[in-house]
């Protein structure tokens, strides 16, 4: 986490560097005056100097009265998924208070690391923790999974702070897990069991569509970042196509776009700009694959002789789905549409 410490004082300055030493990717930014060595002096005032760190740091640590923080952020805020963590500790190293963004931003762990090197009290006022309670945002970033409602966590968060019956779908089991038997929680194999179960809320852990039946109002999905889509294209294929053919299949397949993990494609495509051009779109991540290590992979369809003639792979889309989801299984074998070859893979654990 890039965190910036922010100090006004002379002793903030000293807390400051005592932070600094705890936090390897922390800088020190100090009023000029109480400026120290490893520190970067300003200049600005509060509110101009939090609004040009806002954007480049994942953290905020304030040292300095919680007014001046609420009052200089107050017109920076966009929502808990972008803002970033934002600390506030006192200046004589009492309290470390986790202000804005506990648990996507990640401000209930900074705080209490904080504290630990400062020796000082961690203040953490989130319901679930206070309660000692799990919360089902913490439960995704953990996991590495996407929120598809944000708004759908306030409500199932309440749901358990009530003590309200959830019904929980989830194959990986890491609900479970996570939870340890806190919450009123009831485990159903699947959706149908979820939507008759009466329960207050539900909650689904899953890479697909969520089907009818199910009342979106009282339901958190959950969605494991697992899919690998492995693409092989014909030079010039535009990103339109290319998202027309994978939005098709994964239709078909019931399966959702929000769990797409990356993209997968052989070295000869690193230049191929409607593949690029989709992959910015959309946020995802690409991979490129050398026609020695494709070959390298088996493979349940038979080699192609137009591949093995352009670039000297056997196969683009499955070896590179394969070996993306790093020995994961695959869902669809390559199919041929249009100017696009596609296959999807699963990630394994």
């Amino acid at each position: 986490m890039r965190v910036a410490i922010i100090a006004i004082t002379a002793n903030g300055a000293k807390l400051g560097a005592t932070l600094k030493r705890g936090l390897p990717q922390g800088t020190l930014f100090v009023l000029a005056k109480h400026a120290v060595p490893d520190a970067v002096p300003f200049s600005d005032r509060v509110p101009a100097l939090l609004a040009r760190l806002w954007p480049d740091f994942d953290g905020l640590v304030c040292i300095m009265a919680t007014g001046i923080v609420v009052r200089s952020i107050a017109p920076l805020l966009q929502g808990k998924e972008q803002d970033p963590a934002v600390v506030v500790m006192d200046d004589a190293g009492h309290f470390s208070i986790s202000l804005l963004s506990g648990h996507l931003g990640g401000a209930n762990a900074l705080a209490a690391q904080c504290a630990d090197l400062a020796g000082a009290t961690a203040v953490i006022t989130t319901a679930t923790d206070v309660n000692d309670l799990p919360s089902f945002d913490m439960l995704a970033q953990d996991n590495g999974w996407r929120i598809e409602d944000l708004s759908r966590v306030k409500v199932l968060n309440a749901l358990l702070l009530e003590g309200k019956e959830i019904t929980v779908v989830d194959p990986t089991g890491k609900v479970a897990e996570y939870c340890r038997e806190k919450g009123n929680l009831r485990f159903a194999e699947d959706w149908g069991q979820a939507a008759q179960s009466g329960a207050k809320g539900v909650v689904l852990v899953t890479n697909k569509l969520v089907p009818a039946g199910i009342d979106r109002e009282r339901t958190l999905v959950l969605r494991p970042v697992d899919l690998c889509l492995g693409i092989g294209c014909n030079r010039g294929t535009t990103a339109d196509e290319i998202e027309s053919v994978v939005a098709r299949h994964l239709a078909q397949l019931s399966l959702s776009e929000g769990s797409i993990k990356c993209l997968a494609s052989a070295e000869a495509k690193a230049d191929e700009e409607g593949l690029l051009a989709y992959a910015r779109e959309k946020g995802i991540p690409l991979m490129f694959f050398g026609s020695n290590v494709l070959n390298g992979v088996d493979v349940p369809s038979p080699p192609s002789e137009h591949a093995f003639a352009a670039i000297g792979a056997r196969g683009v889309a499955e070896p590179a789905a394969l070996l993306a989801a790093a020995g994961g299984k695959l869902l669809l074998h390559k199919v041929k549409d249009g100017n696009v070859t596609l296959a999807i893979a699963e990630a394994g654990e």
